[in-house]
């Protein structure tokens, strides 16, 4: 299990600075991301994905029940009030669950890809004026670790924040 841990720099040379320290502290360059204001260039430094700046895996979650939820609900109400009509028994149920399920995915995903990331929001002041956020996830017995790399490396990078599990699809 992964935490994700969330440090604010004050620009892009400490940036790079702390990515190197964390390459050598064998921190897989997949694990750590970047994220700045639009239009500074990270260089090089691994930026944010989609998904990580977006509310994606929320909004698909919730598609998955609510959709889910509602095809549970069609599948009951045609099985029981137009059973002779459609011939497909019980079966119906399952059937548009799932049905409904995929559909609240798909139309969620599409939806939550242009809503911030709700994690994010308390440091969108600072990346606006110019500081770089950084967010690296690391297992959770090396929390410690990697807060006292940060702190001896660049002790102005305050530790803002630690999610206490990663999504299932970070």
């Amino acid at each position: 299990m992964r935490r994700r841990l969330y440090f604010l720099l004050p620009n892009v040379n400490r940036a790079k600075n702390i990515f190197n320290h964390l390459l050598l502290a064998r921190i897989d360059d997949n694990h750590i991301h970047f994220l700045a204001r639009d239009g500074l260039d990270l260089k090089d430094l691994p930026e944010a994905t989609l998904g990580q700046k977006s509310d994606l895996w929320h909004g698909v979650e919730l598609g998955i029940f609510v959709g889910g939820l509602t095809g549970f609900f069609a599948g009951l109400f045609i099985f029981r009030y137009t059973d002779s009509m459609t011939g497909f028994g019980v079966s119906i149920v399952p059937f548009l669950s799932i049905l409904g399920a995929l559909f609240g995915c798909w139309a969620s995903s599409l939806v939550s890809l242009d809503v911030p990331n709700t994690q994010l929001k308390r440091f969108r002041g600072a990346i606006d004026r110019g500081k770089i956020l950084v967010m690296v996830d690391v297992p959770k017995e090396r929390v410690d670790e990697i807060k006292r790399l940060m702190h001896k490396q660049n002790p102005e990078a305050k530790q803002k924040g630690m999610d206490p599990m990663m999504p299932v699809f970070p």
